[in-house]
Formats: structure tokens, C-alpha cells, sequence
């Protein structure tokens, strides 16, 4: 005798949920067997021009490679088949911050590495452009010496120094941005009344010689105009 029909619709929903929950153990399987995963959440941070690309996930069994680029092709790989998940490409991006750099991170399985150029192509991302002069971040300067005088008080502020080279020597901040660089003096003021205190940041001058200025004591971060692609200041 024949099985009324609504009996057989369970019977397809409970082999189609089977099927799907069997094809998720298998892609399990697959990816704790070292398949390799794409990486995402790529980041660049960078300061004073010293520049790192991170990214997520941390790899069971497989291996990332980093490539970077300064234009169109002509990819560099760095950080061969490492399990980190960070690359420090300073050395690359400090021949020229003011160049826009690609970069992306390869996954490959760890296996038979020594055979990775005949087992095709590896899963890739891409990481966001990275223009150095215009993206890196600016480190608290140093105050290398301060004396008052009379009701003022001298700072000399000391340019930090980078990895950017120029003929085999090291450049300082000013070196690199030169004009574009300025320091922002700040002086905590503060007034009570009673039991009740007070107190804000006030600035007190900026200028862009890094020789002594007449300002007030607390330097906070170096700035610097923003500029667009082209290179054009962009007051705010």
C-alpha cells in the first residue's frame, strides 16, 4: 500500500538537513587537514614610517606569504611561509614614502611546501593602498631642553628618528617632511575655587623650526597638514 504523500515530505526536509550538516563536517575536516583560509581584517600600522601589515586568522596547518608592490606588478614576497600573522615591511616602504604601495597575503597548505609552485594558485587578499608620507602616524616628540626665562620658558624640541636612509644616513622627521612638519605646544592651566579644581589644555604656539621656541611646557604629538594624492595641502 502506498505511503500517503504528506509522509514523504519530512522524509526530503530530514535528507536535505542531512546533507547540508554532512557537507559542513566535511568542509571542518577539510580546513582542520590544512586547507588553506583566506585572510581578512588587513591592516597597516605604521609610525614614524616603521610599518607592519597585520591580518586574521592565526593558520592551522597552512602558511602565509606577503607580497608587496610599489606600482603596477613587479610583486616582492616577504615573510615566506610564516605563521604569523604580521609582516613587517619597513624595509621595503621606506625607500620611497611617497609612493602608494599594494600589498596582499598568500595562503598556502603547509605540506610539501618544496612543491608549492606545482599546486596551483594560492588564496589571496588584498590589503588597502598605503601611501607612507600621507598614512603614517607621528610619534611623541622628545623635549631635549627647556629653561625659563624670566616670565617664558624656552622648549627645544628633538626631531625623532626614522629608518627613511639618504646617502647611508638615517633621516629625522624633519629631514623627511621638512616644512609640512609642525609642533603644537600645549601648557595645563588650572585655577581653584574652595574645594573645587579646574583645568583644561590650552594651546600656547605652534611653529615648525626645530630649534627653541618661547613656549610653555608640555609637548604633546608632532603634526602635519593633510594632503590629498596630489600632494596639495588640505586646510581644515
Amino acid at each position: 500500500m502506498a505511503s500517503p504523500a504528506w509522509t514523504r515530505i519530512p522524509r526530503l526536509e530530514t535528507t536535505f538537513t542531512r546533507t547540508l550538516l554532512f557537507g559542513w563536517v566535511l568542509a571542518q575536516v577539510a580546513r582542520a587537514a590544512g586547507t588553506p583560509v583566506r585572510a581578512y581584517n588587513l591592516t597597516w600600522k605604521s609610525t614614524n614610517f616603521k610599518t607592519i601589515l597585520e591580518w586574521e586568522p592565526k593558520p592551522i596547518d597552512y602558511v602565509y606569504t606577503v607580497q608587496i608592490s610599489a606600482g603596477l606588478g613587479d610583486w616582492k614576497s616577504k615573510c615566506f611561509y610564516t605563521t604569523d600573522t604580521e609582516c613587517d615591511l619597513t624595509e621595503e616602504i621606506v625607500q620611497d614614502v611617497q609612493q602608494s604601495y599594494s600589498a596582499r597575503v598568500l595562503s598556502y597548505p603547509s605540506r610539501n611546501l618544496d612543491t608549492i609552485g606545482s599546486m596551483g594558485d594560492p588564496v589571496l587578499q588584498n590589503a588597502p593602498k598605503f601611501i607612507p608620507y600621507l598614512e603614517t602616524k607621528l610619534g611623541q616628540p622628545t623635549i631635549q631642553s627647556f629653561e625659563q626665562v624670566g616670565t617664558k620658558l624656552n622648549v627645544t624640541v628633538q626631531d625623532a628618528r626614522t629608518l627613511v636612509r639618504r646617502n647611508g644616513t638615517f633621516l629625522s622627521l624633519r629631514d623627511v617632511f621638512g616644512k609640512d612638519l609642525h609642533y603644537t605646544l600645549y601648557y595645563w592651566k588650572a585655577s581653584s575655587t574652595g574645594k573645587k579644581r579646574s583645568s583644561s589644555w590650552e594651546q600656547w604656539c605652534s611653529w615648525s623650526s626645530s630649534s627653541s621656541s618661547s613656549c610653555l611646557y608640555h609637548c604633546i604629538s608632532a603634526e602635519r597638514p593633510e594632503r590629498d594624492r596630489m600632494g596639495r595641502s588640505a586646510h581644515h
